[in-house]
């Protein structure tokens, strides 16, 4: 075990914990739609083609469970990233996003 409380090469904590947090299909983009500021429910439906309203209601209810979402509630709620998620928006998930058009070609070639 390290100082971290993982077992080394048998099952990285660590990178399990982040990739719970693209686990979920529509997560990755409701966060990258989030980027824009406070949004309404239904401006994210209307924003997200293809997702349900069943769907967005789990992403954003699994999201602030990680604390990456917060939602305020006004004359209907309004979600927004937290500090925690605007960093994994413009970090991680930011850069999985452009090797992800870098490699485009070679992806599509192997789907």
């Amino acid at each position: 075990m390290n100082e971290q409380g993982c077992e080394t090469f048998v099952s990285d904590c660590h990178v399990r914990a982040a990739v719970e947090l693209v686990r979920h299909t529509w997560d990755p983009v409701v966060v990258s739609a989030l980027r824009m500021g406070p949004t309404r429910r239904s401006t994210l439906l209307d924003r997200i083609a293809g997702v349900s309203d069943k769907v967005l209601t789990e992403s954003l209810r699994r999201l602030a469970s990680h604390g990456l979402v917060a939602r305020t509630p006004h004359a209907g709620a309004v979600y927004e990233l937290t500090p925690l998620g605007a960093s994994f928006a413009g970090g991680p998930l930011a850069h999985l996003a452009e090797w992800a058009a870098e490699n485009q070609g070679a992806l599509a070639s192997t789907a």
